[in-house]
């Protein structure tokens, strides 16, 4: 096989894949690496690996034991701190090569097993949205379909009516009827299409706390933590300011009224959404102090009418979940006693329009 062959299949691989020399310094990187490592080969070639992946000390005391040993070492699950600070979960693999004249090296593979997880979770994810779509288009025609007999109805029986007094029923009849059939239309809107604007979230996180502070009261305490670096996204402003508010508005409810709320905005790098890796997205977190979200019900929470409150209509997260979705987005949730985050992830679109 050719040297530019071997490169050729080594650039297509989806593992990332290092090769370095005794001196623990970068010979060469593959393109999965580069995106794993969120760093380009140009920057970090020939440099010593802890230059370019720090605090990893268990990662290269396993690269100086292989070569010592020239045996193959393998790891699974073990925590890799990457350049930017953030940590990953991978499964990795060294292996020594001998090139003859007492010169040896060594390859490093990675393979992000976390990302593996959160792919299976997200098509999970997905599906359960397809899912929600049919219930709500199936919830709303079975709703708006007798309300329409309802007031065509009650109209009739006030053309019959002789009494203005009598007429009043009616015509309440008629408002409530039109009422809940507004109610629907503002609940399954996200059906209609998006008419999407440059939007600043942080103005659409600031007007969604101005809402739920009169709507709560003094007792709970909002804090807002913001990204300022975070350029405009093409929304539609409505449907996403209605999304976080329907998160919000659980949060309070989960809390009673009576904690803390953050409103918080970060960028997140290579970022998978719907099985496409963005180089860039934005996440979105509405963190409470409440009880959490309760252990039976935790996995369907974003399927229609499950809610863990007698009162509640189960419908808030489903409709949250569509918006986000036809966003090209998607929410995640981690939840414990005393800490609960729902985070919204959109993609930042380039210059040219296109997600990525």
């Amino acid at each position: 096989m050719s040297t530019h062959l071997s490169q050729q299949t080594l650039d297509s691989l989806s593992t990332a894949v290092l090769s370095l020399d005794a001196d623990l310094r970068l010979r060469a990187i593959n393109p999965a690496g580069e995106m794993l490592l969120d760093s380009s080969s140009r920057q970090i070639v020939g440099e010593h690996i802890e230059s370019w992946l720090p605090n990893n000390p268990e990662l290269i005391q396993a690269l100086n034991d292989t070569l010592a040993s020239q045996h193959p070492f393998t790891t699974r699950e073990t925590m890799l701190r990457l350049p930017n600070g953030e940590s990953i979960t991978v499964d990795y693999t060294i292996n020594p090569i001998n090139e003859g004249h007492g010169v040896h090296n060594i390859v490093l593979e990675l393979n992000q097993t976390d990302r593996v997880l959160r792919l299976a979770q997200e098509e999970k994810m997905l599906s359960q949205h397809m899912t929600n779509r049919a219930v709500i288009r199936g919830v709303a025609h079975e709703i708006k379909n007798p309300l329409g007999g309802i007031r065509g109805a009650a109209q009739l029986l006030e053309r019959e009516l002789p009494s203005e007094e009598l007429k009043e029923y009616t015509r309440i009849i008629i408002e409530e009827a039109d009422r809940l059939r507004n109610l629907i239309d503002r609940m399954f809107g996200p059906n209609q299409p998006l008419n999407r604007e440059p939007c600043n979230i942080h103005e659409l996180l600031q007007h969604v706390r101005k809402l739920v502070r009169v709507e709560s009261g003094s007792k709970l305490i909002i804090r807002g933590d913001y990204d300022p670096s975070l350029p405009e996204l093409s929304l539609d402003r409505d449907q996403m300011i209605q999304a976080l508010l329907n998160l919000c508005r659980n949060a309070i409810e989960a809390m009673a009224g009576n904690g803390h709320l953050v409103l918080r905005s970060r960028i997140e790098r290579q970022f998978t959404i719907g099985g496409e890796r963005h180089r860039l997205a934005v996440r979105i977190d509405i963190e409470d102090s409440g009880p959490g979200i309760p252990e039976d019900i935790r996995n369907d929470i974003f399927y229609p009418l499950v809610t863990g409150r007698p009162d509640g209509t189960g419908l808030g997260l489903s409709i949250t979940q569509d918006i986000v979705a036809r966003h090209g987005g998607l929410v995640q949730v981690e939840s414990r006693p005393g800490k609960t985050v729902f985070s919204i992830f959109l993609p930042l679109e380039n210059p040219h329009g296109r997600q990525g």
